[in-house]
């Protein structure tokens, strides 16, 4: 695919698919900055100008931070609690578990509940963010007739509008957990 980025100020075209191959990393991380009103695809009158747009790869604007809170159980795995990037939190997904412990609060999905959404509380605190900057959420549960008793208690943490949101059964969740709930915050 080759894209005419500029040619109201005479640049060549460039063959994107001969850049992808020299650095594949770069492009897949890079961020595109458009100026004018549209791409312009074709060859007409050379005499007009025309609308341009300017391709730039920045690794600044793509820096990503690892969020992490004493208050919050600890990941389980090889991965963050939180990331924070391009003015964005990305929670993973938080359990049930008491941080002191690293135990259930109990078997009761309601508890869980209630545990998971105090936890990732501490975690959108310890990354700057609250309850009401969440815009999504997805919830992983076991059981899906638990969704008007998670909807409940949900509804006691996130202020009007209400952040998107999915839901799902699931087959099964870490150290047999009732409920998992992962949020996505502005900041």
């Amino acid at each position: 695919m080759a894209w005419s980025v500029a040619k109201s100020l005479c640049t060549p075209v460039i063959d994107m698919s001969r850049v992808r191959a020299r650095s594949p990393l770069a492009v897949g991380i890079g961020c595109v900055s458009l100026a004018g009103s549209s791409l312009w695809f074709s060859i007409s009158s050379p005499s007009r100008l025309k609308p341009f747009a300017s391709l730039s790869i920045s690794a600044d604007t793509c820096k990503k931070e690892a969020v992490q809170t004493e208050k919050a159980p600890a990941a389980l795995g090889p991965y963050s609690q939180a990331i924070k990037a391009n003015n964005m939190v990305f929670v993973s997904g938080v359990l049930g578990l008491i941080p002191e412990t690293g135990k259930f609060i109990s078997d009761s999905v309601e508890e869980q509940t209630e545990q998971v959404l105090k936890n990732m509380g501490e975690i959108l605190k310890a990354s700057g963010a609250s309850y009401s900057s969440v815009v999504k959420t997805t919830i992983m549960l076991v059981d899906l007739q638990d969704f008007k008793k998670v909807n409940e208690i949900y509804a006691k943490y996130f202020p009007s509008p209400a952040p998107a949101r999915s839901t799902y059964q699931v087959a099964a969740l870490p150290l047999g957990a009732r409920i998992e709930i992962e949020c996505i915050a502005a900041l």
